[in-house]
């Protein structure tokens, strides 16, 4: 439905043509230091219309909360934090209630719903909900940081081009530099992403990617199997975000293509007498459990289905086929601004089952 979690229980509400895109957060712990700044650098992080490699669409996306804070404390109550939508086109949306989108829910929401949803601009399958997951998760991260808990992520893949950087090398300052349009790791795959996506662009067609996301600090036995193992949990809220197509854990979908004797990861102990393992091919996961390793995962994006190329679909009402030419305000890539999202998205689900196995003491 429109709820995720256990003990932090987050609830998604808005839509993106709506008043506002939001959140009610359940089980927040009392007495946290909230920093607002935080959470705006976040969904500034997100928002739209910042270079050419997004859709133009002007939102100040800037918090507002309503309830859940004293004294700029959390008090332990349901927290309403929301931003609004100022920068709404809906005229061109009115004919396509019956002309669905290619690749997008237009056709199986209004079956689904049946023609009672808000379809503007997607409505609540746009990709502007990830708002909420950013709001939800920046809190999240506030209350993980002073565990000592960090979720940090950055474009591992965009059109082809990789990044060659390790998890425990990334650099926010690096990923957030203004000159880094594309949000990677990797300052030597800036300018081939750029490229990728602008020749996207200019045929009027679109590219996907991978954000790859690493959890370090994490104590060992986080993870609740046998449903609510770390994978399920961080693949549940993945796979809520608009256009994931695929999540992987460690060496993911290599480990089909290795033997066992490569993949296993071998125990030993640090200089700081910490059971560590050699290699991660278990992405920081065993049995469902945290091993005291990076959790490392990739999630993998698909091209945005708004493109300017003409397309041919159905008119609804007569079956007949027609030529459909998307208009609007779109991203030629998302990969860049689902970042923080992947970020924020994680930490929301990590504190959920920190909070379910008792982790935290302040």
């Amino acid at each position: 439905m429109n709820s995720f979690g256990v003990m932090y229980r987050v609830t998604i509400i808005g839509s993106s043509h709506g008043n506002l895109i939001g959140v009610v957060i359940d089980g927040i712990p009392p007495g946290f230091p909230l920093n607002i700044n935080l959470i705006n650098q976040e969904l500034t992080r997100r928002r739209p219309g910042q270079s050419n490699m997004t859709t133009n669409r002007k939102e100040r996306d800037e918090v507002v909360i309503e309830t859940g804070t004293f004294r700029g404390k959390t008090t332990g109550d349901p927290l309403v934090a929301y931003v609004r939508n100022q920068d709404v086109d809906s005229s061109y949306y009115e004919d396509l209630k019956d002309h669905p989108r290619p690749g997008h829910a237009d056709y199986t929401a209004k079956i689904k719903y049946r023609g009672a949803n808000d379809y503007r601009g997607g409505g609540r399958f746009s990709g502007r909900l990830t708002a909420g997951l950013v709001i939800a998760g920046a809190i999240a991260r506030q209350i993980l940081s002073n565990f000592g808990i960090k979720v940090i992520s950055h474009a591992k893949e965009i059109g082809g081009i990789q990044a060659r950087v390790a998890i425990e090398e990334l650099d926010e300052e690096v990923i957030y530099s203004p000159k880094n349009l594309v949000r990677t790791g990797d300052a030597n795959a800036i300018n081939p992403m750029i490229r990728s996506i602008e020749e996207a662009r200019s045929m009027g067609d679109s590219i996907g990617g991978i954000v790859e996301c690493g959890i370090l600090n994490l104590p060992v036995g986080v993870g609740e199997p046998f449903f609510d193992s770390i994978e399920s949990v961080i693949a549940h809220v993945m796979f809520s975000i608009p256009a994931v197509k695929g999540v992987e854990f460690g060496s993911g979908f290599n480990a089909a293509r290795m033997r066992g004797s490569h993949h296993n990861d071998l125990f030993a102990v640090n200089d700081e007498g910490k059971v560590i393992t050699l290699t991660n091919n278990a992405g920081g996961i065993l049995g469902g459990i945290s091993n005291g390793m990076p959790v490392i995962f990739r999630v993998a994006f698909k091209p945005p289905s708004s493109i300017s190329i003409p397309q041919e679909t159905l008119h609804l009402k007569t079956g007949k086929r027609k030529q459909l030419k998307v208009r609007g305000r779109h991203d030629p890539c998302i990969v860049p601004r689902a970042v923080p999202v992947v970020t924020n998205a994680a930490a929301m689900a990590i504190l959920d089952l920190i909070l379910r196995g008792g982790f935290l003491k302040q």
